[in-house]
């Protein structure tokens, strides 16, 4: 149930079990969320300190976002007017700012596509739709993760909406693996 993995220190005594991948198997999908939001939290770390961005959503939102959207499918490529593990259109990436590659330019033929199609690019316009589209969506009195769900399914001016039935279970249930994953 456990294999012995050492720790990265100068002691060669210094063995910790640590949980094998098999023992996160019903909980796999979840925690492939919580590993993918943790590595989209590092790049968009590393923008925001070049750049310096806000960001709105959290990592783990995010990630839930990503995952109800699409599974986080990296392959995906653009089917119709949808690119992306985000599954973003032109007008949501116009919106957002049109934010690029390092080295690519907004008005570069095709920059729409290399950006969303790359997963940390790609996060960076979700952010930047939230930013310029965060509201109250569903009139709790906050905008949270819930809000940026419905604002990124339905636009930013029509997340008052209902969203479909397999988007708001998956998301739903992504929030709640996160949650428990969370807590210990």
């Amino acid at each position: 149930m456990f294999e012995q993995s050492r720790r990265c220190s100068n002691n060669p005594d210094d063995v910790r079990a640590t949980p094998t991948m098999f023992e996160h198997s019903r909980n796999s999908i979840f925690s492939l969320v919580y590993e993918r939001s943790h590595l989209l939290f590092q790049a968009q770390q590393q923008q925001q300190l070049v750049q310096g961005e806000t960001k709105p959503v959290n990592d783990l939102c995010l990630g839930c976002i990503c995952e109800a959207v699409s599974n986080c499918n990296r392959s995906f490529t653009c089917a119709g007017d949808v690119c992306g593990l985000f599954r973003i259109t032109w007008a949501y990436w116009s919106d957002a700012g049109k934010p690029v590659l390092q080295q690519d330019h907004p008005d570069n033929q095709d920059a729409y596509v290399r950006c969303v199609t790359d997963p940390f690019c790609a996060a960076r316009a979700v952010q930047g739709y939230m930013t310029k589209f965060s509201k109250d969506c569903n009139g709790d009195g906050r905008v949270d993760c819930f809000d940026y769900a419905a604002i990124h399914r339905l636009g930013g001016y029509g997340c008052n909406g209902a969203l479909d039935f397999n988007y708001q279970n998956k998301f739903q249930q992504c929030q709640a693996q996160v949650a428990l994953l969370s807590q210990g």
